[in-house]
């Protein structure tokens, strides 16, 4: 017969609420997103109007699209490759506080 031993506990466990903050982050973070694209290539729309009006230039409105979309997609794939957005990193871990095997501890007493 086997003996039975419990599972360690997970001491990285998350409660619920932490989990909830987190997930509520990812959805701020999808919506951003999807809000930006649009959003930028209106406002160069319409500063590309305005300066068009002012300077008498027909092309300027298709030229502040452009700009527009591009830069605001080059925004969104630096939020999407860094990974977090403007969520703050885990700090690393404190060396002083791994006594583990390879931590450099590993003299006898």
């Amino acid at each position: 017969m086997v003996p039975f031993n419990p599972p360690i506990p997970d001491s990285n466990k998350q409660n619920k609420r932490a989990s909830g903050v987190k997930s509520l982050a990812e959805a701020e973070k999808l919506m951003q997103i999807a809000i930006l694209l649009p959003s930028s290539a209106f406002i160069g729309w319409l500063i590309g109007a305005w300066l068009g009006s002012h300077l008498h230039q027909p092309w300027m409105p298709v030229a502040g699209i452009l700009f527009g979309g591009i830069s605001g997609l080059v925004y969104v794939v630096r939020l999407v490759t860094s990974g977090t957005g403007r969520l703050k990193p885990d700090p690393p871990p404190d060396p002083r506080l791994n006594t583990g095997p390879g931590s450099g501890d590993d003299r006898e007493p």
